[in-house]
């Protein structure tokens, strides 16, 4: 079983948000039926887990995120691997700082997900093959 399928209880994020099905699952396009059937262990396709990662676990507004900025961090790591490293610590250490001010549930779940989460050239990988056909 992989870390991701350990830390992602979804009901267990879900109740810990106060949210009921309805909310919690149709921020990421699932319906209440579907994410019950999720929560009562049926599995979950992994582009699910991940929105649910994203949304729900990291609180990330996936409307404010942009293809270019993962072309922004892609070209950090590859160009300016020291600045990346920089930046992700001073980001880290911020988020550090200000985890007292909310549920902060990657850090309750006690565990780093960020070791199995998609890098963006693996997100963006079958869509360049979609385009270029």
């Amino acid at each position: 079983m992989k870390l991701l399928d350990r830390v992602l209880n979804p009901r267990e994020i879900r109740r810990r948000l106060g949210m009921n099905q309805e909310q919690f699952w149709t921020q990421i396009g699932v319906t209440q039926s579907g994410g019950s059937r999720y929560e009562s262990g049926r599995d979950m396709p992994r582009p699910v887990k991940e929105l649910l990662r994203l949304v729900h676990v990291e609180q990330l507004d996936l409307s404010q995120v942009k293809r270019v900025d993962f072309e922004i961090i892609i070209y950090l790591k590859e160009s300016h691997p020291d600045l990346y490293r920089t930046l992700r610590r001073a980001v880290k250490s911020r988020h550090k700082a200000t985890a007292d001010t909310g549920i902060n549930l990657a850090s309750e779940l006690g565990e780093d997900v960020s070791s199995d989460i998609l890098e963006p050239e693996e997100i963006g990988a079958g869509s360049e093959e979609k385009r270029s056909a």
